[in-house]
């Protein structure tokens, strides 16, 4: 049951990261518009994503267009549309093998393959947290460099966005899971071999002594 426990937290884990996964790759909030100096305009912001950029205008209203041409945007915008993709892929696969390999299900009836499914499952989520963390990171590197250049003007400086947040949490909780699943997998996978030596040298001792 205690494993079984891990597990199913482990899988709440893994859900919640995918959702951030999915809110980083949909929301095009990974740069803000910066309202900075002596002349603060409120009337509109600017919000850039993976693949969209908005206009927010100050009565609600919000004009998005995607991005024109895909070899015009920047090498990290690239990278960082790659990475997570595949994140959330690999983390959508880990959560199956997961479910699939878990002691509270019975999809898998050899109870000595399931720890070994259950740390497939562990290195994929931790996979999908790095590449998560990985672009979200080099957005936020970029746009902290960007935003003390003294060669741009206050109106076009940009802060870091909600999905950059929304990013690394989502990061460090499939970091949390897949670490916890590669570890209690392994430790049951020596324990049980450890127990079946014992109890095999127990039952064959008997069975001499009358003979």
């Amino acid at each position: 049951m205690g494993s079984a426990g891990i597990q199913m937290g482990c899988m709440v884990l893994g859900i919640l990261g995918l959702i951030g996964i999915i809110v980083c790759c949909a929301v095009p909030s990974w740069r803000v518009s910066s309202f900075i100096g002596s002349n603060i305009v409120t009337a509109q912001s600017s919000q850039e994503g993976l693949w969209t950029t908005c206009v927010v205008q100050s009565t609600g209203q919000q004009q998005c267009k995607n991005f024109d041409s895909l070899l015009e945007l920047g090498a990290e915008r690239q990278a960082a549309r790659a990475l997570t993709v595949i994140s959330g892929m690999a983390c959508c696969l880990s959560l199956l093998i997961l479910f699939c390999g878990a002691d509270f299900t019975t999809c898998v009836e050899n109870e000595d393959i399931k720890p070994k499914i259950s740390l497939v499952a562990g290195i994929g989520m931790l996979l999908a947290g790095i590449l998560v963390i990985i672009p979200v990171s080099w957005f936020a590197h970029n746009t902290v460099r960007d935003f003390y250049n003294p060669m741009l003007t206050n109106s076009s400086r940009m802060e870091l966005g909600t999905c950059i947040f929304v990013g690394w949490a989502a990061g460090v909780l499939l970091l949390i899971a897949g670490g916890l699943l590669c570890c209690f997998s392994r430790a049951k996978q020596s324990s049980s071999g450890g127990t079946a030596k014992y109890y095999s040298n127990s039952a064959s001792a008997p069975n001499k002594n009358y003979v």
